[in-house]
């Protein structure tokens, strides 16, 4: 079968701006020009060309029609640049790409929408500047309307719409296209819980349609769901073309022994005193320290640290934070507190370097990213080291609890509870009515 979507040989290279090293007012440029015309003439002023960055490099892939795929990688892996590159917003350095079939982005969602106009207006401006007919827009307008709830306030000016209704009204043009292809870039992030569920839908409603669609999300769990295959890109190069479930497996691997670890090579730069210095905080899942762990993974934190005092009454504390920085949970190796009893928790220890470990069980945290405060404490209570905030990490949504619901589930804890459903009675007249004569 022939590819609808065939990148040969891709790369994009971009020129890195310097800043000057200070400001210049018109008196001292002039003046600058004037010592030293011949530098002026010049490009760069006569300085070293500015360095080049590689977003892409040497892209090599194919896309049948009707297939569903996936992008997946980290911040700078040049996700984004391929989407502008296969939307034609960006010419490529070098390769070539070549696509048959109506093309259809979703890359900046609202890009074209005017303020002042009413939400009507713009779902015609928006909708022609991403291709669509007049006719086309005309019978699809109500059915765009009602997918963005915003139909009560389709002829209010959009400047006067929350960002959510924006948003929603964004996606529902672009989601009502009909093209061959489409290209999807983390817009699954609009709206509320209950939208980004729909959003989902729609994705999947487009897929089952026999179109194809690019698509590139952090939210692996959606990516796995949607996506029967997936390319890995790793600084801009493809590093795994493969089924879903082994890409997602593969990136969340490379997280390990890349992040999830902070030490004080330096004791006297070490937080604490006289008595203790923390030496380090580790995250380790699945075999490894790592900065990425996956939901139904267990966590174990580690804080290694010094006793510097014979006899020393120690004992060890986590602090873990959502990404606002707010406390989720405290928990120590106090015999009250703890699951195993911890034999060194609240002992004179001897001198030397010690290690508290605290395990956090799989499927208990929800999917986002996490820090950690690691505390030591000297006769249970006084503070002696603080590492605030001394690493982070991130859990990542495996699918699993996505089969059923797309949307984002509430909470910063997310634990498989036991749930059972009872049969109770064929009856549907309420218990306790009596008909009166």
């Amino acid at each position: 079968m022939k590819p609808i979507i065939r990148v040969e040989g891709l790369g994009k290279r971009y020129q890195i701006a310097e800043a000057p090293a200070s400001y210049q007012t018109l008196r001292e440029s002039l003046a600058g020009a004037a010592r030293a015309p011949l530098r002026w003439l010049g490009r760069n002023g006569g300085q070293a060309p500015a360095p080049l960055f590689w977003a892409l490099k040497n892209l090599n892939f194919e896309v049948a029609p009707g297939e569903v795929v996936g992008i997946v990688g980290r911040n700078g892996a040049g996700k984004s640049t391929l989407l502008k590159i296969l939307s034609r917003i960006t010419e490529p350095t070098t390769g070539r790409v070549e696509l048959y079939g109506r093309i259809a982005s979703l890359l900046e969602v609202g890009t074209g929408f005017h303020p002042e106009l009413s939400g009507r207006e713009n779902v015609f401006l928006n909708g022609a500047i991403l291709g669509m007919r007049k006719t086309e827009i005309e019978r699809k307008f109500d059915e765009i309307v009602a997918f963005s709830e915003v139909d009560k306030f389709i002829d209010t000016p959009v400047k006067r719409y929350s960002s959510g209704m924006y948003m929603r009204l964004a996606f529902a043009v672009a989601a009502h296209m009909e093209p061959e292809i489409l290209l999807v870039d983390e817009v699954l992030a609009v709206g509320d819980s209950a939208f980004q569920t729909k959003c989902l839908g729609k994705m999947r409603d487009v897929a089952s349609e026999g179109r194809t669609v690019i698509f590139v999300s952090h939210n692996l769990g959606s990516v796995v769901n949607l996506c029967p295959r997936s390319i890995l890109l790793v600084g801009g190069e493809k590093w795994l073309d493969a089924p879903s479930k082994e890409v997602i497996g593969e990136y969340i691997e490379m997280g390990k022994h890349s992040n999830g670890e902070r030490v004080w090579e330096d004791l006297r730069d070490a937080p604490g005193g006289e008595k203790v210095r923390i030496r380090a905080v580790r995250i380790v899942s699945g075999g490894g320290t790592t900065a990425d762990v996956e939901i139904n993974r267990s966590v174990q934190v580690e804080i290694d640290y010094y006793n510097l005092q014979p006899g020393t009454r120690i004992s060890a504390s986590i602090h873990l934070l959502d990404k606002m920085g707010a406390g989720v949970l405290a928990s120590a190796n106090m015999q009250s507190a703890s699951l195993t009893k911890d034999e060194w928790f609240a002992k004179p220890h001897p001198v030397g370097l010690f290690r508290s470990v605290c395990t956090l069980p799989g499927d208990f945290l929800n999917e986002g990213r996490y820090s950690i405060n690691a505390v030591v404490l000297t006769d249970i209570s006084h503070i002696e080291a603080l590492a605030h905030e001394a690493v982070s990490f991130m859990v990542h949504e495996t699918g699993e609890m996505r089969r059923e619901y797309g949307g984002n589930w509430l909470g910063v804890v997310r634990p498989k509870l036991a749930w059972q459903t009872e049969y109770l009675s064929p009856s549907l007249e309420p218990a306790g009515v009596v008909e009166k004569a």
